[in-house]
């Protein structure tokens, strides 16, 4: 077996441009930040993993410029000397240094099991247990976007992907004014496409109960996030009275989340974002503790480039629990690529690659050219 001392951990920001802006709740993202990690073996075996909050700090708290100051400075020494196989052991003495950061220890984890599972010539699904499936279906979000624009972009997915779930952001404007959008858009396009709402938990319990009906009339077959990360009652409220499925992701940023939302009957469906929940052991973690309560899990997304996002899908594959589909949709809102093939999206869904590792290689001419100076 190839040494698996782990060596060096270097860092790098991409600043990778978006093929459209992408509007949250709070922000419009034009290009996507993405900290590159890259665990480098006695062997001279590399794996990668990202550092991605969507649309920067706004949202988790992390930035890519503070989560290379934490693995530059607190989490990489706790690497270097040890063994990849020594992973719960890495992981363990992580929480010893570094409180939360969950972003930044996500990258760490997702580098050293790519840098594993390549040590061993395995798909890194097969050391999450093996493959369930061989690709997961994909939901396009749009962000806020004008009708016109919304439409458009449905049909050219539909058209191009095969798509057959789309999101709609929600939360940056009039409530009144954005739900009408929202109910416009869903008269434009019929009912041959799924639709679904993303709050980002910027509503309050009376906007929520006054205008999601509208939205359940309208169609609109999922509600995420619509209220506050912290107010489980509320959120079990609107659970039990809008007749729609409801899915926590702000809720949800560790394993005892899940338990919580479990506990209060807070949803219906947990989003599980590899890079929230502090990487790819912890979220087999929350997927169990959800498949144990019958708790749907949606396999969600941070707006990974292709190391994320592929490292997500190898999860997503390798856990019966993930059986709402997923969106990992993150290399498609990317004008450029900087991997040597690209993840296959076709039909409506993404492919699991195959190979050692996550299965793709990076492209240094590509990161070189987008690694921040």
């Amino acid at each position: 077996m190839a040494d698996l001392t782990i060596t060096r951990v270097d860092t790098c920001i991409l600043d990778v441009p978006l093929i459209r802006p992408h509007g949250f709740a709070t922000t419009t993202a034009v290009a996507q930040p993405i900290l590159l990690v890259t665990v480098v073996t006695e062997a001279g075996v590399q794996g990668y993993g990202e550092g991605v909050v969507p649309g920067g700090p706004w949202w988790g708290g992390e930035s890519v410029e503070t989560m290379k100051a934490i693995i530059d400075g607190y989490l990489a020494p706790v690497m270097i000397g040890r063994q990849l196989n020594e992973l719960a052991g890495i992981l363990a003495d992580f929480e010893k240094v570094v409180a939360n950061d969950r972003f930044a220890k996500a990258a760490c984890d997702v580098a050293i099991h790519d840098a594993w599972a390549r040590s061993l010539g395995i798909p890194v699904r097969d050391l999450l247990g093996g493959a369930v499936r061989d690709k997961i279906d994909v939901t396009w979000a749009l962000g806020v976007l004008p009708l016109d624009e919304a439409v458009a972009e449905i049909e050219e997915r539909i058209a191009d992907y095969g798509h057959r779930s789309f999101k709609l952001k929600m939360g940056s404007g009039d409530p009144a004014v954005d739900t009408q959008r929202l109910v416009d858009l869903a008269a434009a396009v019929g009912n041959k496409v799924s639709l679904r709402i993303d709050i980002n938990a910027r509503w309050d319990r009376l906007t929520a109960l006054h205008y999601l009906p509208r939205l359940a009339d309208a169609g609109f077959d999922l509600f995420e996030q619509p209220t506050p990360a912290h107010d489980y009652h509320t959120l079990r409220e609107i659970t039990q009275r809008v007749g729609v499925p409801v899915m926590a992701d702000e809720s949800v940023c560790s394993p005892a989340d899940v338990l919580k939302v479990i506990e209060m009957q807070a949803a219906d469906v947990v989003a599980l974002k590899t890079t929230k929940l502090g990487g790819l052991r912890e979220s087999m973690k929350a997927a169990a503790i959800a498949e144990a309560a019958g708790l749907a899990c949606h396999g969600a997304t941070s707006l990974e480039g292709p190391f994320g996002t592929a490292a997500s899908l190898h999860f997503a594959c390798a856990t019966p629990a993930v059986s709402y589909g997923s969106e990992l949709f993150g290399p498609l809102l990317l004008r450029e690529s900087y991997t040597t093939a690209d993840l296959v999206y076709a039909d409506g869904t993404v492919t699991l690659p195959e190979g050692p590792g996550l299965g793709l290689e990076p492209d240094w001419d590509k990161i070189n050219h987008f690694t921040r100076k």
